[in-house]
């Protein structure tokens, strides 16, 4: 059983059948207004960019000895913003798949996707990507994408709820008028293997 973890932000911890658990974008404290890491320990970390609020590599304790990954991890070089990365840098999709799954990290992407782009992407088993504009795509930008590579289940990330994220991201209730079909599902873990469409996770341990 494939799960997935919500710490708020763009935070996520995804624990596959073989008790392999990967960290995706852990934030540093203090970086991400209203939430705050717990203990969190893995075998493996996936930072998108250098940004302290996605690179506290150092907040996460590794396994020893550590469980081998069970996918070939893919690396796919983007943008952080819509102007080559001259306003904030270069961004990385990671992308972890095996013979059965597909799971993305989109990071803090920050334009659209290119064709070659989206090829490497489609029909994904999971998707998270961020949603709440300013720093990144915004939720209409976020929704064409996902019609275009239609991934069974979507995880929205990067926007703001209540007091916890960056006040210039776009709230989420503005967020579900741009998606509608959106669901939000008032737990912080879900089976991949049960859900399905676009959600959003409610964090516990995270929120300060």
């Amino acid at each position: 059983m494939t799960t997935l973890k919500y710490y708020g932000h763009s935070c996520f911890l995804l624990s596959a059948d073989n008790g392999w658990k990967g960290v995706f974008d852990p934030y540093e404290d203090g970086s991400v207004d209203g939430l705050k890491l717990p203990e969190i320990t893995a075998d493996a970390v996936f930072c998108s960019h250098g940004h302290s609020d996605h690179n506290a590599v150092h907040l996460i304790t590794i396994h020893e000895p550590q469980t081998p990954c069970p996918y070939e991890t893919v690396i796919l070089k983007t943008d952080h913003d819509n102007a080559g990365g001259l306003l904030r840098g270069k961004n990385d999709i990671v992308i972890l798949k095996n013979e059965t799954e597909t799971i993305i990290h989109c990071g803090d992407l920050g334009r659209r996707l290119r064709d070659e782009e989206a090829e490497a992407m489609k029909g994904a088993d999971l998707l998270m990507i961020p949603s709440g504009g300013f720093f990144t795509i915004d939720a209409k930008e976020a929704r064409a994408i996902i019609e275009k590579l239609r991934p069974r289940l979507t995880v929205l990330m990067h926007f703001r709820r209540g007091t916890s994220g960056y006040k210039v991201l776009a709230s989420l209730e503005k967020i579900a008028k741009s998606i509608p079909e959106l669901r939000i599902l008032e737990t912080d873990t879900i089976n991949l293997k049960q859900e399905t469409g676009i959600v959003v996770l409610t964090p516990s341990e995270s929120l300060i």
